[in-house]
């Protein structure tokens, strides 16, 4: 088979050559040239016109905003109106953003073939920005450069995974989120094939039925995948599977102990990176044999990706040494240039130490004498759920809008003997039980991931002695109903 006919893309049960992609990217690539902006919102669909568009994006030199085609329509605005682009590109049948120059990408006609990347565009241009819960109750942007993107594509390369043209690389994840990046380009980048999952279907079951079914061998997931197969594990063989890369969450030990007998000649790796270092820039080889790192049953995150280099600091910055706890601090040629429209973000999140710039992940972590980095959690209100990022002060800050921000609201995260995440809200608040329309509310603005499970109501909340609301007390006290 020629480079052209090779598949590039199964989605959604159809398989679409090299030649498909190019020719789609050709034809959306005309329109893209005439665009006078430069950031370009891309309602990030499940199809062969999304990706391609993506590619043709790059090529002129361009900068994509995803926008996920299922979250709440006021949210999506937000970011738009944030980034300050009046196109749109947009692969659905019908779209919801006819107040802007939308482009719907599947009328387009292909003419002749257009591929070759622009010439002049350097390493500071933009290739995507990112949004990702903010603590003020609108979405933050982190802005990722093609140097950025290419720092973490030569870092992986280190590895020297081998990936070729006859791979197929599972890409589980929505355009919305940072390890969909790796989960389509490193694929196209070695001719191979994508097999991607529609975000209206359910993760975990779609992932394994294309797990089995198509014989992946390369597959990136999020350790949620695997505990909702868990139940399934003496049933799941998969030895096709070459490599398994988990990060976006914390990484049970015993989860991967598992998941090795299920893939028997798979090469197992704990990767861990915050969007604003550009996907992954830490990493963790899993060793049959045993021996393997862990605290509190977590899996170490490992040693620093080539490029990166890390620190352990205090609540004042200051350096720790190895085996003492912190928040891990990065400092990379991955690292972003800083959050979209947003200085007083930037200064809380990045600093200088001996002439380096480093980014504070909010990450409390340690590193041994072998330089391994063990991972103990989050030191904030962030949390990942689904191994979205999500920050709980701006799921209260939407509910206490809801109550013209009259009422103190507390959202918590509880978590199973499986360590799965959900989010339980708790209001202050006398009087009638309005939760059915809080949660009506809620889904107008934030994503399905974010909405509370259950919802509590106090008629008031307990406080410690230095008069701050006791979040441990509510806590015990949900605890204690569940």
């Amino acid at each position: 088979m020629t480079e052209r006919g090779r598949s590039a893309f199964f989605i959604q049960g159809v398989y679409y050559s090299y030649d498909d992609l190019m020719k789609c990217v050709s034809k959306i690539r005309q329109t893209v040239h005439r665009i006078p902006d430069n950031n370009i919102t891309l309602i990030a669909n499940d199809d062969l016109e999304t990706y391609a568009s993506i590619v043709a994006i790059w090529l002129e030199g361009k900068c994509y905003v995803p926008i996920h085609p299922l979250q709440p329509l006021e949210r999506c605005l937000d970011i738009i109106t944030q980034v300050g682009t009046s196109y749109v590109l947009d692969s659905s049948d019908e779209t919801r953003y006819s107040d802007y120059h939308v482009i719907s990408t599947k009328h387009l006609l292909f003419t002749d073939y257009d591929i070759d990347f622009e010439k002049g565009c350097s390493d500071e241009e933009l290739a995507y920005i990112l949004f990702t819960s903010g603590s003020t109750g609108k979405p933050k942007g982190v802005k990722i450069s093609r140097g950025n993107l290419a720092a973490f594509i030569t870092a992986f390369n280190a590895f020297d995974y081998q990936l070729d043209e006859n791979d197929r690389c599972l890409q589980m994840f929505d355009l919305t989120f940072d390890l969909s990046v790796m989960s389509y380009l490193l694929p196209l980048l070695s001719g191979a094939c994508a097999y991607t999952i529609s975000s209206s279907k359910i993760k975990y079951q779609a992932a394994f039925e294309l797990l089995d079914e198509q014989q992946i061998s390369f597959a990136v997931m999020v350790p949620s995948v695997v505990h909702y197969l868990q139940p399934y594990m003496d049933e799941i063989n998969l030895p096709s599977l070459r490599y398994s890369l988990f990060a976006g969450e914390a990484l049970p030990l015993d989860l991967v102990d598992l998941w090795s007998q299920c893939a028997p000649n798979s090469i197992i790796v704990n990767g861990y990176g915050p969007t604003e270092c550009t996907i992954l820039c830490t990493a963790c080889i899993y060793d049959v044999t045993g021996g393997n790192k862990s605290v509190n049953g977590t899996m170490s995150i490992g040693k620093p990706m080539l490029g990166t280099e890390v620190m352990i600091v205090d609540d004042n910055c200051e350096k720790l040494p190895n085996r003492k706890k912190g928040e891990l601090c990065l400092s990379s040629i991955q690292l972003t240039s800083g959050y979209w429209n947003n200085s007083s973000r930037d200064a809380e999140s990045f600093f200088v130490f001996e002439n380096k710039r480093y980014y504070k992940t909010g990450d409390l972590c340690s590193i041994d004498e072998d330089g391994d980095i063990m991972y103990y959690g989050r030191k904030d209100s962030q949390i990942k759920i689904q191994g979205f990022r999500v920050e709980l002060s701006e799921i209260e800050f939407i509910a206490r809008r809801f109550y013209s921000h009259n009422n103190a609201v507390v959202a918590m995260p509880v978590y199973d003997d499986k360590n799965n995440c959900t989010i339980q809200l708790v209001v202050e608040k006398a009087g009638r039980d309005d939760a059915d329309a809080l949660i009506a509310y809620l889904k107008k603005y934030l994503p399905s991931y974010m909405i509370p499970a259950r919802t509590y109501f106090m008629s008031s909340f307990p406080m410690n002695v230095n008069n701050k609301m006791d979040r441990k007390k509510i806590k015990s006290l949900i605890s204690s109903k569940n």
